[in-house]
């Protein structure tokens, strides 16, 4: 039985839409969540935890959330550029792997941080959370981004600048987490630097769908079964 197909247009509105609520539903998740008073100690954070309960949890779930439907945008990427064979595109998903993984240990410690016992609890879980924060710029952003660039670099689905940006923004990452691998928390300016890639994200998401009408219509289906 042949499989229901899919034009390029179709993907790339879905990629793109998919990409800009991702990047909303994180923009959300950070603001709602703003993190604990620098320098607290654990009955302030234990109380902090208790008076933010529910935003802390509902942040969670949003900066879960928000990065699948950022990669689901970046796979389209892929699959719109027919890389899925390439080695830039399979480390794309290589890529998206660890990016997915770090976020999620990272998300699992907040919500570990509002168990008020044992007392250090709270304090441990932000500890640890510092720690994987490191990961995002050593290696998780670094690892989709340089693939991903390479990608669009090649292809034309969208302009070739977002695919040198993103090889830069891959390789200004990779520097940070080598500048700041001695220092365990990192400096808020600098994770405040995250923030650059969900520009390129947005601006690359409403790229693809301004663009969708311009691509070949052609169409993808699974071999007949």
């Amino acid at each position: 039985m042949e499989q229901p197909v899919m034009s390029k247009s179709r993907m790339c509105i879905l990629g793109g839409v998919s990409g800009i609520v991702g990047v909303v539903l994180l923009g959300v998740s950070f603001a709602i969540n703003n993190g604990p008073p620098p320098n607290a100690d654990s009955s302030e954070l234990i109380k902090f935890g208790q008076q933010n309960y529910a935003h802390i949890l509902w942040g969670a779930w949003l900066q879960a959330v928000g990065p699948v439907l950022i990669v689901l945008f970046a796979l389209a990427l892929v699959h719109l550029a027919e890389a899925t064979s390439r080695l830039a595109g399979w480390m794309t998903f290589f890529g998206a792997t660890i990016l997915m993984t770090v976020s999620l240990f990272e998300i699992g410690f907040y919500i570990s941080a509002l168990n008020p016992e044992p007392v250090m609890m709270p304090s441990v879980s932000l500890r640890f959370i510092s720690a994987v924060q490191h990961l995002y710029f050593i290696v998780a952003a670094p690892a989709l981004f340089l693939p991903l660039g390479i990608v669009l670099v090649n292809s034309r689905i969208l302009p070739r600048l977002f695919g040198y940006l993103a090889v830069v923004l891959a390789i200004v990452f990779a520097a940070i987490g080598i500048i700041f691998l001695l220092t365990l928390a990192l400096p808020p300016a600098v994770t405040a630097l995250g923030g650059v890639q969900a520009l390129w994200w947005l601006s690359a998401a409403i790229t693809l769908v301004m663009r969708h009408r311009k691509l070949p219509a052609s169409k993808w289906a699974a071999s007949p079964s």
